[in-house]
């Protein structure tokens, strides 16, 4: 699957995903979007720890001849914790991902006082947006190592991600009245930021030095380890939500990763490196 086909996809289905709740109503519930979001952060932890990170590794060897990496393992390491501290800098600038418990909470109508409304349409989508850039970064960068599989598995864990980000979103528009009146150019803006970044980044790094491919990998690892983690964290440590909600993440970061090693096994996923 070549990146532009990777790039509609990504586009169609954030799209669909983000007016799903204004036409489908209620049908889309809170429960329904934490379960949902559950499970996709653990396929996104899953493809950060088993798949882009290791990728990572070996690109940085591999632009060495194998003899040794690239970059220091502390570089390669400190990329990884940057791209975590970048996403949270974001939320401390009041630019943050954590809509999903917002969302819940708003349409459920019993807010916990930890999370903060966004002041705008604007605001929301512009948070949510960078994060979408952060996720092209990571296929475009695994599209650029020049293995097919590894960029198909990272995309798959962005867009099964982004499935749940998109419909709180829509959400979001849809019961706020104040923001549902400017938001559509917003959750436009949201379902272009991952493709535009993809092709993009992929334009860039495609026949770049392995090092710097390597260093986009890590990063956006990084980024993947802050999100899935603040996505159900707030669920997890909610006494009437916490079991359900490890309970998703842990099976579906387990079968993922088992999935994995079965297809690596068989030389289904083998790689093109």
């Amino acid at each position: 699957m070549n990146v532009i086909t990777i790039a509609v996809v990504i586009f169609v289905v954030s799209l669909a995903a983000t007016f799903a709740p204004i036409r489908l109503g209620s049908r889309v519930n809170a429960s329904r979007l934490s379960d949902l979001t559950g499970i996709a952060s653990g396929l996104l932890l899953a493809s950060a720890l088993v798949v882009v990170i290791p990728e990572g590794f070996h690109t940085a060897a591999e632009a060495s001849d194998g003899e040794a990496f690239a970059y220091d393992p502390v570089v390669l390491g400190a990329m990884i914790l940057a791209g975590f501290l970048a996403i949270m800098l974001l939320e401390g600038l009041g630019i943050g991902h954590a809509v999903h418990e917002e969302h819940h909470d708003h349409v459920a109508g019993h807010g916990h006082g930890h999370v903060h409304h966004p002041t705008s349409a604007k605001v929301l989508a512009l948070g949510l947006s960078l994060h979408s850039v952060a996720d092209g970064i990571a296929i475009g960068a695994a599209a650029a190592a020049g293995d097919e599989a590894v960029s198909a598995v990272v995309a798959l864990g962005v867009l099964v991600h982004r499935i749940p980000a998109a419909a709180s979103l829509g959400l979001f528009s849809l019961h706020d009245n104040d923001v549902r009146a400017g938001s559509v150019g917003g959750l436009i803006w949201f379902a272009i930021a991952t493709p535009a970044a993809l092709l993009v980044s992929y334009g860039l790094l495609e026949g770049a030095d392995g090092g710097a491919v390597a260093l986009a990998l890590l990063f956006s690892a990084g980024t993947f380890l802050y999100v899935a983690t603040v996505d159900t964290l707030p669920a997890v440590h909610n006494p009437a939500t916490g079991r359900r909600s490890a309970r998703n993440v842990v099976l579906s970061a387990g079968v993922f990763t088992l999935i994995l090693f079965v297809l690596t096994a068989t030389d289904v996923l083998g790689s093109s490196h």
